[in-house]
C-alpha cells in the first residue's frame, strides 16, 4: 500500500460516521509542517498569515508551539475580532477603508494595542483620522515596501502591484509623515516577495520554465535584499526603535530568513500546504488539508460523478486555480466539464471501485479559501476525528 493509499484508508475510517462534503486537517501532518517552517526560520520568529488558516482553534494550536510569534491578518474587521478573542500581536497585511472599525480600533485602548494597521500612502492617514469619531488612542502604523523585480529601466515588472513604496527615501519620507502626525506610531515595516514565495520553481513537465523561474527567483533574491537592507536602514533613522521588518512568506522562508535586516516571518500556506505549493525545490510539505466530495452517481466504466467540488480559487483563472482529485489516486476531471458548482464527473480506472455514498478527497489549490466553504473542520490524528472546530465561516464571519 502506497503512503497515499495508507491516508486514505485512514481518512475514511476517521470519517466514516460523516457524510460527505466534509474538510479535515490532518493534525500530524499540520505540525510537521509547523516544524518544518521553523526549522527553515532559523531562529527567526514565523507571523502566522491568517486567510491561509481561517480557523481560531488551528491559529492558537499553531501560535502554541515554539516559533511562531503574532498573526499577520487580511482585513481590519478580523484584526478586531481575533483582538477581541485574545490574539495580542496582529498585524494587519493590507491598507483599509474601513471606517467603521478604525473608529472601534481608536477608541479602545486593548484593541489600539494589540492592532498594527498598514499604511503606504499619507491619504490613509488622513482617513484614519477623519474615521476617529473621537476616539483618541494612539494607533500602531506598519509601511509596506514594494518588493517587485523591475528590469529593463523599469519597462517589465515581475511581482504583485502592492504598496507604491519602493526606494528608501520613499519609504523614509512617510516615515517622517508618520512620526510628525499627533495619534500615531510607527512600530514595523513589510515586504511581501509574492513572487518568489508563492510561485513554485519546480513545474512539473516544464523543465525550462522552471529554470527560467528559478532564475528570476535568484535574482529578485539578490536585488531586494540590498534594497530592504537600504530601506530599514533609512527609517531605522528615522525611527530608531522600530520594533519589526517582515518578510518573506512560505516558500521563501529560508532565503528571506538569511537578511540580517529581517527580524520575522511571514507563512502560513505551508501549514496546510494546498496543491499550489507542491512545486518547489526548496521544501516539500505533507498536505494537511482535505475535503471529501460523495459519489452519487455513475454514468458508465471508469467514470463517476461526485456531488459539487467546484472551488476555485483567487488569482488570474487557470487550471492550476482549480481543487484537484487526490484519492483515490488516478482520477481526473473530464475536461468538457471540470469541477462543477453541483456536480463533477471524475474519469479514471479508480473510478471502477468506488460506490455510491464513497468519499473522494480533493486538495484545494490555495490554503485557507477552502475554509470559505465549510463551516467546520474535522481534526484528524491517525484514523480518528479527535475535535470538530469551527471556521471563520461557522463562526458567523465571512471577511471578504
Amino acid at each position: 500500500m502506497t503512503p497515499r493509499a495508507a491516508d486514505r484508508t485512514r481518512y475514511d475510517r476517521a470519517t466514516a460516521h460523516l457524510d460527505a462534503p466534509v474538510a479535515i486537517v490532518d493534525l500530524e501532518a499540520f505540525d510537521a509542517n509547523a516544524r518544518d517552517l521553523v526549522r527553515r526560520a532559523a531562529g527567526k520568529p514565523i507571523r502566522v498569515a491568517s486567510k491561509s488558516v481561517r480557523c481560531r482553534a488551528l491559529l492558537e494550536r499553531v501560535l502554541g508551539q515554539d516559533g511562531f510569534a503574532g498573526i499577520m491578518s487580511f482585513t481590519l474587521a478580523e484584526s478586531l475580532w481575533l483582538a477581541r478573542s485574545g490574539f495580542e500581536d496582529v498585524l494587519l497585511a493590507y491598507p483599509s477603508a474601513d471606517r467603521t472599525g478604525y473608529a472601534e480600533l481608536a477608541a479602545d485602548p486593548k484593541l489600539a494595542a494589540a492592532v498594527t494597521v498598514m499604511v503606504d500612502d499619507v491619504a490613509q492617514l488622513e482617513l484614519i483620522d477623519r474615521a476617529r469619531d473621537g476616539g483618541a488612542e494612539e494607533i500602531r502604523v506598519c509601511l509596506e515596501l514594494d518588493t517587485s523585480l523591475r528590469m529593463l529601466g523599469g519597462k517589465v515588472r515581475i511581482g504583485a502591484l502592492r504598496s507604491p513604496l519602493r526606494e528608501p527615501a520613499q519609504l523614509a519620507e512617510l516615515a517622517r509623515s508618520v512620526a510628525r502626525r499627533p495619534g500615531f506610531r510607527l512600530v514595523g515595516l513589510m515586504a511581501y516577495e509574492g513572487h518568489v514565495a508563492g510561485v513554485g520553481d519546480s513545474i512539473a513537465g516544464r523543465p525550462l520554465r522552471s529554470r527560467a523561474v528559478r532564475l528570476m527567483q535568484s535574482a529578485a533574491r539578490k536585488e531586494l535584499a540590498a534594497r530592504r537592507a537600504a530601506v530599514v536602514r533609512a527609517v531605522r533613522a528615522v525611527v530608531p526603535d522600530l520594533e519589526f521588518v517582515n518578510g518573506g512568506g512560505t516558500g521563501s522562508v529560508q532565503h528571506t530568513a538569511a537578511e540580517d535586516a529581517v527580524t520575522e516571518i511571514a507563512a502560513g500556506s505551508g501549514l496546510y500546504v494546498p496543491r499550489l505549493f507542491d512545486n518547489y525545490t526548496s521544501f516539500t510539505g505533507r498536505p494537511a488539508a482535505l475535503f471529501a466530495q460523495p459519489v452519487v452517481r455513475r454514468p458508465g466504466v471508469g467514470i463517476v460523478t461526485v456531488l459539487g467540488g467546484g472551488y476555485p480559487a483567487s488569482g488570474a483563472a487557470g487550471p492550476d486555480r482549480l481543487p484537484v482529485p487526490y484519492l483515490p489516486e488516478g482520477l481526473r476531471y473530464d475536461p468538457q466539464e471540470g469541477p462543477g458548482e453541483v456536480q463533477t464527473p471524475l474519469l479514471g480506472s479508480p473510478a471502477d471501485d468506488l460506490r455510491l455514498g464513497d468519499k473522494v478527497w480533493f486538495r484545494h489549490a490555495k490554503a485557507g479559501e477552502l475554509c470559505e466553504r465549510f463551516d467546520a473542520l474535522q481534526l484528524v490524528e491517525g484514523d480518528k476525528v479527535t475535535a470538530t472546530v469551527p471556521t471563520y465561516r461557522g463562526e458567523g464571519h465571512t471577511f471578504l
